[in-house]
């Protein structure tokens, strides 16, 4: 049984999470992580989902406004023991229904080439492949996608 709450960047379970996945792009990207981090700080952000098989912390993800339409979507992660279980796009969803709550039309994200399940997720959900924007902009290590909501 699964459970997804919603919280903020304070929460425990979120912040154990957010280790692990720090961890994993750095053993895929290596150096360059460095780079990517300065934009995923995850201090005050107002909106997670963290997902929950019985007590323990497995999933989660986070938006934060971009622009007066847009949300962004950060931080999406699912334990690797939990994969293959369609538990990435039930966070999607949660932080896709929680944007059009919040009046929002639009959610954007930046992946790594390299992350294939994480590219083949959002498309898989209906991203689309957009022009890099803001601080991606010019960086090719970066796929920049985007998703009407509402």
């Amino acid at each position: 049984m699964f459970t997804i709450i919603k919280a903020n960047s304070d929460n425990p379970g979120f912040k154990a999470l957010i280790k692990l996945l720090d961890q994993d792009l750095l053993g895929v990207f290596g150096e360059q992580q460095a780079f990517f981090d300065q934009f995923n700080k995850t201090d005050a952000i107002k909106q997670v989902v963290v997902l929950y098989a019985a007590d323990e912390p497995i999933g989660c993800g986070a938006i934060k406004q971009y622009d007066e339409r847009t949300m962004e979507v950060k931080r999406v992660y699912v334990k690797p023991g939990f994969r293959g279980q369609k538990l990435g796009l039930k966070i999607m969803q949660q932080l896709e229904s929680w944007t059009k709550e919040l009046g929002y039309t639009h959610c954007i994200l930046e992946t790594g080439r390299g992350l294939d399940n994480a590219i083949k997720l959002y498309q898989n959900n209906g991203y689309r492949v957009i022009d890099n924007y803001g601080q991606y902009i010019g960086v090719e290590n970066s796929i920049c996608m985007m998703k009407t909501v509402g």
